[in-house]
C-alpha cells in the first residue's frame, strides 16, 4: 500500500467516508465542536467511554451505516521520533483495516498539537517510511493507495511537505531500491549506469571504470572484482551547497552487488541474501541525493566502490598479495573478506583526492557484528571521540541506534603478516568486526576524523521495524542527515 496525500479546502465531517480525530491521553478531542458535527458529539463521546483502554493507540468506530471514524492518542511527553512511530503504527493498522480513504482535519490538529508544532510533519513522514513496499517484480502488481485527505483553511497549515522530509524519503527510498534489487539486475554495470543519472539532481557525478582503477592502483578493489564478467568502478557523487573553499564531508560506502565469497565460497543456504551486501554503497548514494534535493548548505562528497565478488577462472585466490592505492600490500587469507579490501582503497583515495573534513564509511561488513549487538545497533569505530558521539547522539534522535565497539593497537598483531603489510582477516580467532575496522583504520593516512559504520544487523530486516517494513530499511541516510544537520550545517 502506498500513500497519497491531498489537501481540499474546509471538507466537512459530514460529508466523508471515513475521518482521523486526535485526542490527548486521556481520549479527550479538542476542536470537536468546530467540526460542525456537534450533533454527533455526544455520540463520539459515548463511543469513547466504552473502549478507551490505556493501552490502545487507535480507537475505530462505526458512526453510522457508512462512516468511521478513527482515534489517535497523542502523549503529552513527546520527541520527534514519537510522533513518526505513531504515524508508523497508524499506517500498519489502517492497513490492517483494509481503509484506504481517510480525512484530517486542520482545526482538530492544530488544537491537539498546540505546543508539538512539528506534529504533522512527523507523523506524515512516520507513515510515509512504513508503507515502503518493493514490488517492481509482482507480475500482478495491484498495488492499494491510501487516500489521505487533510483539510486546509484560509489560516496557515503547519504541514507543508517540507523539503527536509521530502528529500529524506526520496533519499531513503532510493536506498531502499537499491538494496532490494536482485544481483542479476543490479550488477555493477547497471549499478554504475544509474548513478550516472543523478547528476540532473545537481550531483556531479564520476565514474572510474577498470582502465583507470588500474592507472591510480587500486589493486585491493579491482582484486575483488576479477572473477567476475562484470566491471569493477569506483564512483564519486560531489555536492557542493557551501563556500568552495570549505572542506567536505565524506561519505564512503561498499558496493559488492552479490558476494559468493569468492574461492573462499560461501554456504549455500542463505547466501541469496548477499544480494544486499550493496547496502553501504546505498546508503551514500541516497544521503547524497537527499543532500542535493534539499539544497543542503555543506559541501559533501560520496564515494561508492562497485564490484562483484564470483569465484570465476580468474578470481582471486587464497594467498595472493596485492598492492593497494595507499602503496601498502595485502595478503588475501580469505576471498571472503573482501569488503575491507574495497574500502581500503576507497578510504585512501577519499582522504588523498578530497582531504575532507571527516570521512564516514559504512559496509555490511561482518556477520560478527550481528553475534554481537544483533539487529538493534550497528557497530561504531572511529579514530576520534568527538565524531563517535555525535554520530551516536544523531542516532538517538531519529532511532537509527549504533554502538561504539573497540580499536586499539593491540589488535594489530592479529592482522600483521608474515608476507606482506598486512592480513586481511584473523585467523587466530575472535573480534571479527574490531580487527575488520583495525584492517580499515590503516589506510586514514592523514589521521582524518574517521568512523566506520558496520550496518551487517541493519541494512536488511526479515520482520521489519517501528519505523520501517519488511526488507531493506535504508538503516543510515537518516542518522548522517541528522549528524549534518545537528553539527555540520
Amino acid at each position: 500500500m502506498s500513500i497519497k496525500i491531498s489537501f481540499k479546502n474546509n471538507i466537512s465531517p459530514k460529508v466523508v467516508k471515513n475521518f482521523v480525530l486526535f485526542c490527548n491521553e486521556s481520549f479527550k478531542i479538542n476542536g470537536l465542536n468546530s467540526l460542525a458535527i456537534k450533533s454527533q458529539s455526544l455520540d463520539i463521546n459515548k463511543l469513547i467511554s466504552n473502549d478507551k483502554s490505556d493501552k490502545k493507540d487507535f480507537l475505530m468506530f462505526n458512526i453510522n451505516s457508512s462512516q468511521k471514524i478513527i482515534l489517535i492518542k497523542i502523549k503529552k511527553n513527546y520527541s520527534s521520533v514519537d510522533n513518526e512511530k505513531i504515524g508508523a503504527k497508524f499506517f500498519s493498522f489502517i492497513k490492517d483495516k483494509s481503509i484506504f480513504n481517510l480525512s484530517l482535519f486542520n482545526d482538530n490538529i492544530k488544537a491537539t498539537s498546540q505546543k508539538n508544532i512539528n506534529f504533522l510533519d512527523e507523523f506524515i513522514h512516520g507513515t510515509e517510511l512504513k508503507s515502503y513496499d518493493f514490488r517492481k517484480y509482482k507480475t500482478k502488481n495491484n498495488k492499494e493507495i491510501f487516500n489521505l485527505v487533510i483539510s486546509k483553511d484560509n489560516k496557515s497549515l503547519n504541514f507543508q511537505k517540507s523539503k527536509r522530509f521530502s528529500s529524506l524519503i526520496s533519499g531513503i527510498n532510493l536506498t531502499k531500491d537499491l538494496v532490494s534489487e536482485p544481483g542479476n539486475i543490479l550488477h555493477p554495470d547497471e549499478y554504475a549506469k544509474r548513478l550516472k543519472q543523478l547528476n540532473k539532481f545537481g550531483l556531479k557525478v564520476v565514474v572510474y571504470s577498470k582502465d583507470r582503477l588500474k592507472k591510480l592502483g587500486m589493486n585491493a578493489l579491482l582484486g575483488v572484482g576479477q572473477g567476475s564478467i562484470r566491471g569493477s568502478y569506483l564512483v564519486t557523487l560531489e555536492w557542493k551547497g557551501a563556500k568552495s573553499k570549505d572542506k567536505p564531508l565524506a561519505f564512503v560506502g561498499k558496493g559488492v552487488c552479490f558476494d559468493t565469497g569468492g574461492i573462499s565460497l560461501k554456504p549455500a543456504k542463505f547466501m541469496e541474501d548477499m544480494t544486499y551486501d550493496m547496502a553501504g554503497s546505498a546508503v551514500v548514494v541516497g544521503l547524497m541525493k537527499s543532500l542535493a534535493l534539499r539544497k543542503a548548505k555543506i559541501n559533501a562528497i560520496g564515494v561508492v566502490g562497485l564490484v562483484e565478488n564470483m569465484p570465476g577462472g580468474n578470481a582471486q585466490r587464497p594467498g595472493d598479495i596485492v598492492k593497494s592505492y595507499s602503496g601498502k600490500t595485502i595478503e588475501i587469507l580469505n576471498t571472503d573478506a573482501e569488503g575491507r579490501l574495497v574500502l581500503a582503497d576507497a578510504l585512501s583515495f577519499t582522504e588523498k583526492k578530497f582531504n575532507p573534513r571527516i570521512i564516514v564509511d559504512l559496509a555490511t561488513l561482518t556477520g560478527a557484528i550481528i553475534v554481537s549487538l544483533g539487529s538493534e545497533y550497528a557497530g561504531l569505530f572511529s579514530n576520534n571521540d568527538n565524531l563517535s558521539k555525535q554520530i551516536y547522539d544523531s542516532g538517538l534522535k531519529v532511532e537509527e541506534k549504533v554502538w561504539r565497539m573497540p580499536l586499539h593497537k593491540n589488535y594489530d598483531k592479529l592482522i600483521d603478516s608474515k608476507n606482506a603489510d598486512m592480513q586481511n582477516i584473523n585467523y587466530i580467532g575472535g573480534a571479527g568486526s574490531t580487527t575488520a575496522a583495525q584492517f580499515l583504520q590503516r589506510f586514514i593516512l592523514k589521521k582524518t576524523p574517521w568512523a566506520h559504520l558496520d550496518i551487517a544487523g541493519m541494512a536488511f530486516s526479515k520482520y521489519g521495524g517501528a519505523l520501517n517494513s519488511w526488507g531493506a530499511t535504508g538503516f543510515g541516510v537518516r542518522l548522517l542527515n541528522k549528524l549534518i544537520e545537528d553539527y555540520y550545517e
